[in-house]
């Protein structure tokens, strides 16, 4: 990529994830000041909320070779291996925390602190549309630190890194809330449970999945595994899709990815004992029942079954926070609520069949921009309600965006 634009002076990060310490490297490759604000009090906080899930990918996979360089230089042991797959809390501890502790990264980081907004200063959204006079003002980014006491930082570039699995769907038809459904909220959990929290508030209750997307086949993995070691333990899952095809990928390379495609087909048979699986439905509403749950799901063909349940876990995906950047200029897809140009650049590659994530080309600089001059969505929550991100991609995003504008100063390697 030729380097044509003027380096930045001053680099907001949001999120120090992989995404955003790969950012973060990336500005210290090249001599560009930077922040990186992330709103965990470690580094990883999104990372660390599903960390006892394991990855698709294996570590090969999961390590930038920015991060594998910096960590050799450092003489800190890369993580490696083409069949060993890091959990969410190993990805946090091996690769992220080593790397934060890295002196060229480590008095970047911002912990415990959150970006409220983003803004232009002295402008709105509405003025100055396309011209280039928005370019020339620096952005504003409203930040509270971890004592609730807020303050102002500028930058004139900002990369959002910060990720959706804060952001989790609702569960009711259309992809609003079920009547009922904030009645009953101190009874949906709305991620992936863990081992000690499937013991503590699943077992020996009835439990309502909600979802068929990969999350929702771990969670039914899991939960049927409760289901068999502990007696009166029920799952219904409840799947939108009449015949769901799980995301299957043909001759899949990915063996931990088929196997839940795999344990959905055979828990989707009906022969599993404690274990009922409707598709073609979606929940219709919710309301308290005593200590249970009454839910009421309707059928394709506008049957009703009414089940009761003891606690709902709800899988229906995540999308990031867009509030933060409703002052800026930023055309969003009307389908996926991702950057436009990147959005269109992923429709178009997939079609509407199931997408294989490890095919996806390289989209280019191109299509991350936004009207809003030097400010670029990367990462997760670049793909909207689209599925198919990898790690692997939001590196590749990294350079992309970073080979676009011009190197203040060679700097040192990072150590």
């Amino acid at each position: 990529m030729t380097e044509t634009a003027v380096a930045p002076r001053r680099v907001a990060i949001l999120g120090a994830g992989p995404i955003g310490l790969d950012a973060a490297l990336a500005c210290a490759e090249r001599g560009w000041p930077f922040t990186v604000f992330e709103a965990g009090v470690r580094v990883g906080g999104n990372v660390r909320a599903w960390g006892h899930v394991r990855l698709f990918t294996p570590w090969s996979m999961n390590v930038s070779p920015r991060m594998r360089a910096a960590l050799d230089r450092a003489d800190v042991p890369v993580p490696a291996g083409e069949l060993d797959y890091p959990s969410g809390t190993e990805l946090a501890e091996d690769l992220l925390e080593p790397l934060a502790a890295l002196p060229v990264l480590s008095g970047g980081l911002r912990l415990g602190t959150t970006v409220v907004a983003i803004s232009r200063q002295g402008m709105l959204k509405s003025d100055e549309i396309g011209t280039g006079l928005r370019a020339q003002r620096p952005f504003r980014l409203l930040v509270a630190d971890p004592d609730g006491a807020e303050s102002v930082h500028t930058a004139d570039l900002v990369i959002d890194a910060s990720g959706s699995y804060t952001r989790p769907n609702t569960l009711g038809d259309g992809g609003i809330p079920a009547p009922g459904e904030r009645a009953v909220a101190d009874r949906i959990a709305r991620t992936i449970p863990g081992p000690a929290a499937l013991r503590a508030a699943y077992a020996g209750r009835r439990v309502l999945l909600v979802g068929g997307g990969k999350s929702a086949q771990t969670a039914a993995r899991d939960l049927t595994a409760l289901v068999d070691a502990h007696p009166g333990t029920e799952l219904v899952w409840a799947v939108r899709a009449q015949h769901p095809d799980w995301g299957e990928v043909p001759a899949d390379v990915l063996p931990q990815r088929q196997e839940l495609v795999d344990v959905a087909r055979a828990l989707a048979d009906g022969l599993r004992p404690g274990v009922q699986v409707r598709t073609g439905v979606v929940v219709d509403a919710l309301r308290p029942a005593g200590d249970a749950v009454a839910v009421t799901l309707r059928c394709d063909d506008g049957r009703i079954e009414d089940v009761e349940v003891d606690r709902i876990v709800a899988l229906t995906g995540f999308v990031g926070d867009t509030d933060l950047y409703r002052q800026l200029q930023v055309h969003e897809c009307y389908a996926t609520a991702a950057p436009m140009n990147l959005s269109a650049a992923l429709l178009a590659a997939t079609g509407d069949g199931p997408a294989d994530c490890l095919a996806q080309p390289s989209a280019g600089v191109e299509a991350l921009r936004v009207p809003e001059p030097n400010f670029f969505v990367l990462g997760m929550k670049s793909y909207g309600r689209n599925n198919t991100f990898l790690l692997r991609v939001g590196y590749e995003q990294v350079d992309e965006v970073a080979g676009a504008y011009r190197v203040t100063a060679r700097a040192a390697p990072p150590a």
